[in-house]
């Protein structure tokens, strides 16, 4: 671990950090509940939530960003390799690009056939102004699935890396985005 500055995450990006993460994959687990109803009416109100709580994963992206931007990122262990380096900055890139992504794609989506997003009944987003065109609607719609899969495979990835630099390196991998423990 680097001697020069603090080796963990600011309790601000750990919040973001986890809520996101547990939000992401309850909204994957939304997404396979309403793929696999047996009615559409039984799929809607899933996809409903699903929608939601795409929006909200944006909005929290949006300001974990913002946080990230505003307070130092503490450095990358000296023993990582630079390809390691290289692949973590890249991973975390990607995410930061599909957490905006993704939901914006959606919304867009919806807007194609005509509807906006309900925010779990708080406000709605009125469609984008694209004109309807189920189609395209669909197209989009398949790209967004694609980008959900690409994702958790991302979330996969990011998961091992952090538990190599754990319990192989011993570098503290996991400890850094934790509120206890060393780091």
């Amino acid at each position: 671990m680097t001697v020069t500055g603090r080796s963990k995450y600011s309790t601000g990006a750990m919040i973001f950090h986890w809520v996101i993460a547990v939000a992401v994959i309850v909204n994957w687990r939304f997404a396979e509940a309403a793929e696999h109803a047996a009615t559409r009416e039984l799929a809607a109100p899933i996809w409903a939530n699903h929608k939601a709580l795409g929006i909200t994963i944006l909005v929290l992206t949006l300001a974990r960003l913002a946080w990230r931007l505003t307070h130092k990122v503490p450095p990358l262990p000296d023993t990582m390799k630079s390809w390691e380096r290289v692949l973590s900055r890249t991973v975390h890139v990607i995410f930061y690009a599909m957490l905006i992504g993704l939901p914006i794609g959606g919304w867009l989506g919806s807007s194609y056939f005509g509807g906006g997003v309900d925010v779990f009944g708080l406000f709605s987003l009125p469609a984008l102004p694209v004109g309807e065109n189920p189609d395209a609607g669909k197209a989009i719609f398949g790209f967004h699935s694609t980008g959900g899969e690409i994702l958790i495979y991302l979330i996969g990835l990011h998961i091992l890396g952090a538990l190599k630099h754990t319990f192989i390196d011993k570098s503290g991998g996991l400890s850094r985005m934790l509120p206890f423990g060393k780091g």
